[in-house]
């Protein structure tokens, strides 16, 4: 099987309008005529000698109130380390709730609970 090309283009039949779509386009055209519409001529633009600009109305002034001026910026906040020998680790009790444990005991019972 072989693929053909043409140059010709794809051509869409128009249907042309029968008798009664003629009769109704006459109609219609009759209905424009009989009331002409009137033209709208728009005016040249023209350039306003005086602009209006608009004021803050009395007693509606915003002041003004600066910021406080601290002098610094914010430092980092210490980070935390367990430096102990007590604690052996860290259990889950629900989903994501960390929980520290401190002996072995503990750590079973955490285990029993989560599958209970």
């Amino acid at each position: 099987m072989s693929i053909i090309y043409t140059d010709q283009k794809s051509k869409r039949r128009v249907k042309k309008p029968n008798a009664a779509q003629r009769q109704l386009q006459a109609e219609w055209e009759a209905i424009l005529k009989k009331y002409d519409s009137k033209k709208i001529v728009k005016s040249p633009k023209r350039e306003l000698k005086d602009t209006y600009k608009l004021s803050t109305p009395a007693g509606r002034e915003t002041k003004h109130y600066p910021s406080l001026n601290t002098g610094g910026f914010a430092t980092k906040k210490q980070t935390y380390q367990y430096t102990g020998d007590k604690m052996i680790g860290i259990g889950t009790l629900h989903k994501s709730n960390a929980v520290p444990v401190f002996c072995d005991d503990e750590a079973k019972e955490m285990a029993r609970m989560r599958r209970g």
